[in-house]
C-alpha cells in the first residue's frame, strides 16, 4: 500500500512539473497592438524571434537612493556599556534622521536597538528596547511624528562586528535607524 501511495505522489508531482509553454514561441501581443518581446541579455543567436529593444528604461541599483538610504550623515547611534543615553557625541546624527523624516511625513522608520553580547538574553533584549526607545523619543523630540517611527530590540543577536574584545563590543552597543 505504501509503495502504490509513493508512486501516485511522485506520479502527481511530475505531472505538475510539466508545462505546455513552448519556449520557442513568437512574443505575445498586447491589446494596444505592440510587441511583447524579451530583453537583448535574454535573446541568443539561436533565440532572436522577434527579439527588439525594450523600452523599458533600466535601473540603476548602483545609484544611490536617498528614499532607501535615509541622510548621509549616519544611522546608527552608539551607547556606552550598560547605558541607554544618547551621548552627545551622536546628536548630530539624530538631528540629521530628523530633519529627513520630517522632509516627508510619508516616511517610515524603525530604530532597532542592540547590545553587546555579555548578559543573558532577556536583559539584553530590555537593554536594546529602552536604546531603541531612547533614539525614538529623541527624535520625537526634535518633532518627527509617533507614527513614523518603531523602536525594536535584538539584543545581542544580530552584532555588528564578530569578536569579544572591548573595541568589538563597543560597535554592537547600538541603536540603526532602518528606513521602510
Amino acid at each position: 500500500m505504501k509503495n502504490l501511495i509513493w508512486a501516485l505522489s511522485l506520479t502527481a508531482v511530475l505531472a505538475g512539473c510539466a508545462s505546455g509553454v513552448k519556449l520557442d514561441d513568437v512574443p505575445v501581443v498586447d491589446k494596444s497592438g505592440v510587441g511583447v518581446t524579451q530583453p537583448d541579455s535574454m535573446a541568443t543567436e539561436g533565440n532572436t524571434a522577434g527579439a527588439t529593444k525594450s523600452a523599458v528604461t533600466p535601473v540603476d541599483l548602483s545609484a544611490s537612493n536617498s528614499v532607501a538610504t535615509g541622510p548621509s550623515s549616519g544611522r546608527i547611534v552608539y551607547f556606552d556599556y550598560d547605558s541607554y543615553a544618547v551621548k552627545p557625541d551622536d546628536q548630530t546624527v539624530i538631528d540629521a534622521n530628523a530633519r529627513y523624516l520630517k522632509a516627508d511625513k510619508t516616511r517610515h522608520a524603525v530604530v532597532e536597538g542592540h547590545t553587546d553580547d555579555r548578559g543573558g538574553r532577556e536583559y539584553n533584549l530590555a537593554l536594546g528596547q529602552k536604546r531603541a526607545e531612547s533614539v525614538r523619543r529623541a527624535l520625537g523630540l526634535l518633532g518627527v511624528a509617533d507614527a513614523q517611527l518603531e523602536a525594536v530590540s535584538f539584543g545581542k543577536e544580530k552584532p555588528a562586528v564578530q569578536g569579544s574584545d572591548e573595541a568589538a563590543m563597543a560597535k554592537n552597543r547600538r541603536a540603526e535607524v532602518s528606513y521602510r
